[in-house]
């Protein structure tokens, strides 16, 4: 279960990686593996990326946040869906393979739309934080440089998926849940999602 998982701060290298996982999903699909995949990526240099360092560590992680949407529909659609909704299923692959992304965006985010309200402050990223470090030794270890890194990591997926227009953006934007990504978290069983998309459905 993701509540038993260590909260992990390799947020801090990982990113959104909307561009990875959209061309590591091909291969996921095709039943490559995560090594084979990876290999291909290098010889294409289908990432882009100006060293071949980092390319087996993030296509491992796109290939674990697909395992973690346990969805087949989600994993094709992320592939195949127009960019506003894949990203929008990208953000709850992160949500489902990532303990401290979920617990941000069901209770940071999700009771914000809960409450109809669409203020951000940079505050409430800072309570949130604050709260995990009194709650958790592992978050109370991170170094200021790391969490610093992870907010930031935070607030550019919001504005990825569509939530924030800008990382300047002090509010919320009243998001419309995909009807591709409503029926998968509904499959999932996962109702407690749903919020953080603005779904009280």
């Amino acid at each position: 279960m993701l509540q038993e998982q260590k909260y992990n701060g390799g947020l801090t290298r990982e990113q959104f990686l909307f561009y990875e996982i959209r061309i590591a999903v091909k291969f996921y699909l095709d039943g490559k593996t995560v090594d084979e995949a990876a290999l291909l990526i290098k010889k294409e240099n289908l990432f882009q990326y100006p060293t071949e360092r980092m390319i087996s560590g993030m296509t491992k992680v796109c290939y674990r946040r697909l395992d973690a949407l346990d969805n087949r529909m989600l994993v094709e659609k992320i592939a195949n869906a127009p960019l506003d909704i894949a990203k929008q299923i990208n953000l709850y692959a992160m949500m489902c393979y990532n303990r401290l992304v979920r617990e941000f965006m069901t209770t940071v985010i999700g009771e914000k739309f809960r409450n109809q309200d669409f203020s951000f402050p940079r505050r409430d990223v800072n309570v949130f934080f604050t709260r995990l470090q009194a709650q958790n030794d592992d978050v109370a270890s991170w170094s200021e440089k790391t969490v610093n890194k992870i907010k930031s990591v935070l607030i550019k997926s919001l504005v990825e998926a569509g939530h924030l227009d800008s990382i300047k953006s002090d509010t919320l934007n009243p998001v419309f849940l995909s009807e591709e990504l409503e029926n998968g978290i509904r499959e999932n069983g996962d109702f407690e999602a749903l919020p953080a998309f603005n779904c009280f459905r």
